[in-house]
């Protein structure tokens, strides 16, 4: 397990942290790859990483998961990335949405098609990522990996980069559809940055770091030993 902990994060620490690892990857690649996490846990960081000054013009940003929703719609993330991180400096930066455009209606049929869509478009990624940032939730859910949900099963164990989950019980504005990298996806990445704040969080990743539980799926990123993961605890 590599887990590396880092005690009283702030959102400008863990912005340092990622802007140092795309410069490093262009440094030493020429471009790099980061992707982010939705909700509102991430805007302060968003707004200290726009600030940094590094080669946006070389960084390629990705979602970690979407909502299956209009871009216009509250709970995009989509809409949330453009309104706080790709401004300033990082508007610089690519951005590649999983999808443009969508049909009222929603199945496995179509959901599967979305996914192969997507697929495709992150194909132009440089892969490995270079930095995924994760956030969890009290249920030890990260990215779109609910314990339980439909798709779950199949997210947690295909070697295909995205996959589609239906997350039944999750927290407002759900239940909606989703995209979602996959453990596999996941754990490809050079680094993945897991932010965690608040005691009951705390909890929850003190008991997923324990041991892999697949009702933890937050467990299975951190019970690995292929992937680097730097958690920070504020």
């Amino acid at each position: 397990m590599a887990i590396h902990e880092h005690t009283g994060a702030t959102p400008e620490a863990i912005a340092a942290h990622v802007a140092d690892a795309l410069r490093a990857a262009i440094a030493a690649r020429g471009q790099a790859s980061l992707a982010v996490s939705g909700g509102k846990s991430p805007i302060p960081l968003f707004e200290a990483l726009r600030e940094h000054d590094l080669d946006w013009t070389r960084v390629s940003i990705v979602l970690v998961d979407e909502r299956v929703v209009p871009r216009g719609h509250e709970a995009s993330n989509t809409a949330l990335v453009a309104r706080h991180l790709l401004q300033d400096q990082a508007a610089a930066a690519r951005f590649l949405p999983f999808f443009r455009e969508l049909t009222p209606a929603f199945n496995a049929e179509v959901l599967d098609a979305l996914v192969d869509d997507a697929t495709q478009r992150i194909a132009a990624l440089p892969w490995p990522l270079d930095v995924a940032v994760l956030g969890m939730g009290e249920d030890g859910h990260t990215a779109s990996l609910f314990a339980d949900a439909p798709g779950y099963a199949r997210a947690i164990a295909t070697d295909d980069r995205l996959a589609w989950v239906v997350p039944e019980q999750a927290p407002v504005p759900a239940p909606h559809a989703r995209l979602t990298f996959t453990l596999h996806a996941l754990l490809e990445a050079r680094e993945l940055v897991l932010t965690i704040a608040g005691s009951t969080k705390l909890a929850v990743y003190r008991q997923a770091a324990g041991k892999a539980d697949p009702a933890l799926p937050v467990s299975l990123v951190l019970n690995q030993t292929r992937t680097p993961v730097s958690v920070w605890i504020g």
